[in-house]
Formats: structure tokens, C-alpha cells, sequence
């Protein structure tokens, strides 16, 4: 695979979607503090979604300050249990903010692989 460079100002014409990596989960989600913390959570506030009030569908434990921002893992304060399209809200709008928040490359470049 070779890769080749492109000037950055090129990116804003691509879709946003394809300019991201997609996210892939840290083993992390599957220890066993995790999966015990969760459980205690559920137990505590119940199956809902603490942003929109739905119940009775698949429920996620959120990061309120995601980890790659500094939040505490294990704390049960910074975890918020969300419904799929809240918590895709909320990591879109995250992940976004974290985007704008990222230094230009030097010279206006990036590299990319070459198809």
C-alpha cells in the first residue's frame, strides 16, 4: 500500500464520515470491573435512558467525560446509562468537538493510503 499526500484543505470537501476512523472498543469493556460496574448501575437506576426517559431497549453505560478526554473509567458518577440513538448522538457530538479541537498538520498535509 502506498501512501501519498494530500493537503488538508481537500478534507472539508470529503464527507465527515469517511475523513473519521471508525471508533473500535478497548478491551477495557470487557473486564470484569467494567461488567460488574454496569450491572450495579442498571440495578441502582433501572433500564432507562437517562437523557430521553425510553425503556425496554438495549441500553448503553456512557462515558458522560469520555476516557480519551480524561474521564474517569470506573467512576460511577462519570457513567450515564443511554438508549442507541442518544448515545450515538452524544458520541457523534463528542467526537466532533474532539475534530475541531485538533492541531493542523505542519505544511497543510496529511498522509493517506493510496488505493
Amino acid at each position: 500500500m502506498k501512501l501519498r499526500m494530500i493537503p488538508v484543505s481537500s478534507l472539508r470537501k470529503i464527507s465527515p464520515a469517511i475523513a473519521v476512523l471508525p471508533k473500535t472498543a478497548d478491551s477495557f469493556y470487557q473486564s470484569k470491573e467494567w461488567r460488574s460496574l454496569v450491572v450495579t448501575i442498571i440495578r441502582k437506576r433501572g433500564r432507562i435512558c437517562e437523557k430521553c426517559g425510553r425503556s425496554n431497549c438495549r441500553l448503553f453505560a456512557d462515558h458522560i467525560i469520555e476516557i480519551k478526554d480524561g474521564g474517569p473509567k470506573l467512576d460511577q458518577r462519570n457513567i450515564q446509562l443511554l438508549c442507541g440513538s442518544c448515545h450515538t448522538l452524544k458520541t457523534n457530538q463528542a467526537r466532533a468537538h474532539r475534530m475541531r479541537l485538533r492541531p493542523q498538520p505542519l505544511g497543510g498535509y496529511i498522509k493517506v493510503n493510496d488505493r
